[in-house]
């Protein structure tokens, strides 16, 4: 084992330990300066998040019309283009990009949703 693969574990470890250090540093950092202010940290430690659920379902639901989109899309309407060239291969960057855009759409209609219950309610509060 040469010195540049030895280096890997050991800038991987040094990496996890520098990030788990640095959660909990600014977490107490962001509970003392809760309490400088007078405020309680544990009341917003528990706070509940409205449309968690709406959020993940619209999500997985955006990536998984985005995976079928890029289905179809390979299978079918790009398969003339290049199946005759090479016979096993599949266009991954299609499946990526599709995933990304279905999640990103699913995503935005969480937001418009929650905007909209917040915009409503905003006198009832």
């Amino acid at each position: 084992m040469d010195a540049g693969e030895a280096l890997i574990p050991i800038t991987m470890f040094a990496g996890g330990f520098a990030m788990i250090f640095g959660i909990y540093y600014l977490k107490t950092r962001q509970n003392l300066a809760m309490i400088e202010k007078n405020m309680n940290p544990k009341e917003f430690a528990n706070r509940p998040a409205p449309y968690k659920n709406l959020k993940w379902a619209l999500l997985l639901i955006g990536a998984g019309v985005g995976l079928f989109l890029a289905y179809v899309l390979d299978n079918y309407v790009l398969y003339h283009s290049y199946r005759n060239n090479f016979d096993n291969e599949h266009n991954a960057p299609i499946y990526f990009a599709l995933i990304a855009i279905g999640g990103g759409l699913g995503l935005f209609g969480s937001y418009k949703m929650e905007k909209k219950w917040w915009d409503e309610n905003k006198d009832k509060q």
